[in-house]
This record gives C-alpha cells, sequence and structure tokens, in this order.
C-alpha cells in the first residue's frame, strides 16, 4: 500500500459566522488533510507540532482513522498554534481576528523514518523553507509531490516560495492567489506561467465555483455542489487538498484522467467540511454519505447532446 505523508498544522480555531460562534475546537491544515484521506483507507502520516495543551483525545482520535502521529512533535511547556476569525454573510470574506503562532513559530519538521519512503506527499500551508526542508528529508524522490500555499508568502518569502515550487508536481492555490504569484488576470494564462516555475500540474480552488485542474496541453473544470446548508467554510481547502491527495495515494495513478477524479474526490469531500463547524462534520462523516454524495456530482455534470 502507498504512503501518503502530510505536513501541515494541527491547531486550534475559534469561528464566528452568521451561523453561530464556536469556543477553541480543533483545526489545522493537516488535521483536514489527514481526515479527508482517510476516507480512502490509505495509510497516512502528519509531520506537525503542538503545545502540551493540545489533547491526546485528537491525537487518539487521528490514530483511530489510521493516520500516524508518529511526527508530531509535543513541546510539552508549549502553546499549539491558534487562529480566530470571522466570517461575513456571504462566508466568502473574513476577517482573522487572533493569530498565535506559538510552538509553530519555531517548527523544525522531522519526518519519521516509516514515511521518508512515501510515494505520496502533501506539503499543507506553511513557511516555504519548512515545505522545502521536507522534502530534503525524503529517502528517494515521491511519486507525486502537491504543495498548497497562499497569498501571506507570496508577501513575506516569494524568494523562498520560488525556490520550492522548483521542486513539487502539483500546486494548489485558490484564483486570488494565482493572480498574485503571476500577475495575470486570466487564470489560463496565470497557469501556464506557472509550469515556467516548475510544477506538471496546477490546481486553482475557486470555492463556491468549483475548482480548475491544468498541465500544459489540457484544462478540467470540475463544479462545487450546490449546498442547501454552508455553516462553516474553514478548512474546505484543505478537505479538498486531502481528497485530492488521498484518492491518488489508493489508486497510485498520476496520469491526467486520474486526477481528473482525484479533483472530483476532493471537491466532493470538501462539500462535507463547510456543513458544520470545524472537523465535526469530516470526523463523523461515514463511506457510505461520500458515494451518495459522488452520485450527486456525477449527475450534475453528465449530459447527451447531439454533435455535428
Amino acid at each position: 500500500m502507498s504512503k501518503l505523508l502530510i505536513v501541515g498544522t494541527l491547531a486550534f480555531d475559534e469561528i464566528e459566522s452568521p451561523f453561530g460562534k464556536t469556543g477553541k475546537i480543533l483545526g489545522g491544515s493537516g488535521t483536514f488533510i489527514g481526515l479527508s484521506a482517510s476516507t480512502f483507507g490509505v495509510e497516512s502520516g502528519i509531520v506537525s507540532i503542538v503545545g502540551g495543551d493540545f489533547p491526546e483525545s485528537y491525537l487518539k482520535m487521528l490514530n483511530d482513522k489510521n493516520i500516524n502521529t508518529d511526527g508530531v512533535e509535543i513541546i510539552k511547556d508549549g502553546k499549539t498554534f491558534y487562529w480566530s476569525g470571522r466570517y461575513h454573510n456571504d462566508l466568502n470574506s473574513r476577517d482573522t481576528l487572533v493569530t498565535e503562532l506559538n510552538t509553530l513559530a519555531d517548527f523544525n519538521p522531522i519526518v519519521p523514518n516509516n514515511f521518508k519512503d512515501a510515494e505520496f506527499v502533501i506539503l499543507g500551508n506553511l513557511h516555504p523553507s519548512t515545505q522545502l526542508s521536507v522534502i530534503n528529508q525524503m529517502d528517494t524522490r515521491p511519486k507525486l509531490i502537491a504543495l498548497d500555499t497562499m497569498n501571506f508568502w507570496m508577501d513575506s518569502a516569494l524568494p523562498e516560495l520560488l525556490e520550492v515550487i522548483k521542486h513539487i508536481d502539483v500546486i494548489t492555490i485558490n484564483d486570488e492567489e494565482a493572480r498574485q504569484l503571476t500577475g495575470e488576470y486570466s487564470l489560463v494564462r496565470a497557469a501556464q506561467k506557472i509550469f515556467t516555475m516548475g510544477p506538471k500540474y496546477v490546481v486553482i480552488k475557486k470555492g463556491e465555483h468549483g475548482a480548475l485542474l491544468f498541465n500544459k496541453e489540457d484544462i478540467f473544470f470540475a463544479p462545487a455542489l450546490p449546498l442547501e446548508e454552508v455553516f462553516d467554510p474553514t478548512g474546505a481547502g484543505d478537505t479538498f487538498a486531502g481528497g485530492f491527495m488521498g484518492f491518488l495515494t489508493k489508486t497510485r495513478d498520476i496520469s491526467f484522467d486520474n486526477m481528473k477524479r482525484a479533483v472530483i474526490s476532493g471537491s466532493n469531500l470538501a462539500s462535507f467540511c463547510v456543513e458544520k463547524f470545524g472537523t465535526e462534520r469530516m470526523e463523523h462523516l461515514k463511506i457510505d454519505e461520500v458515494s451518495e454524495r459522488l452520485q450527486q456530482f456525477k449527475e450534475l455534470t453528465q449530459f447527451d447532446i447531439e454533435l455535428d
């Protein structure tokens, strides 16, 4: 069985939205990626850092879903990364209220020996130097390395970001970030410019408007499923990435056609994530629910038409 190495945060979130307000709850890119990938039954491991305030019950929950946490460093007298945010009425925009890096400020990732041979690697949204450090620790070049990043790193660590982008196969960013990274308004032109930086595939996420997958010759568009209720978009992008990489890890097929299926799988899982606050929906997701909604995705986009 192929292994998936996940590098990302295990964190505390506190969220306000038009639908309510949470206290301090489980969050973090590594958490959402791991929970999403676990729906495919793959063997995965998280490299992260937490403080002594991080409940053991959270680690046990991850372990129970076959997510290895040997790579999670615990600083007993430290505090876990904390983020607080407030979403506006449209849920597409938000204000960050508090960001406390805590133990993450001095994070030096160490890949466990049993995951240095992982064929698939997803580098969650972290400092580019941290992401590159993980690549350099792998025993052999993974079959596929995917990277997620954001505009913050484009503003504060662009040279380091461009360096790590040279070493990856897939980059996942949203439309705003793609435009900032390339200076191109057209997402097609933005993807073409990103190819010159190193990646073979570009995934541009458009939130409730779906996602685009590019390689140098082809383009694929996956819609987002229209939902009756959206409570909390936090973690949706990471859930998408986890579904995308979980599917590829399970199938071990990195052809463009299979990546189309991976994009749909990621979009499908992200549609569950937003239905509850934090990780609640993903923690209790059933496989038959995933299959049923995947059928809805298929029906949403399938049609017959006569071509002359």
